[in-house]
């Protein structure tokens, strides 16, 4: 069983920066993509930011220019930062990992951005 344990939510001024960290209980490069997804209660859950397995990286227009989508291969770590984060990044994250043809889902972590 696969197990994503995300962290770093928290609350965030606006124009300050957010990193969240996503633990694997895997190797990292054994998935096939990993992303970072929000949801805002009552919204559809959405895509933020992606990365595959080669490291080629996408990311989604709310936060294309502000975040940055990063992994630790040694510690199995996925990281996701954002800049200049506004009112509309409020949401919870989730982790996500593609392995094979299952995707695995972390809890989420809380990101409130209010001054």
């Amino acid at each position: 069983q696969v197990q994503l344990v995300e962290s770093g939510g928290g609350l965030v001024q606006p124009g300050g920066s957010l990193r969240l960290s996503c633990s694997t209980s895997r190797r990292i490069l054994s998935f096939n993509r990993m992303n970072w997804f929000r949801q805002v209660p009552g919204n559809e859950r959405e895509l933020v930011a992606g990365i595959s397995a080669s490291g080629y990286t996408k990311y989604e227009p709310p936060v294309k220019g502000r975040a940055a989508i990063t992994r630790d291969t040694d510690e199995n770590v996925l990281y996701l930062a954002i800049n200049n984060v506004m009112p509309e990044d409020t949401a919870i994250y989730y982790c996500n990992a593609l392995w094979g043809d299952v995707n695995y889902w972390g809890q989420g972590t809380q990101v409130t951005v209010s001054s």
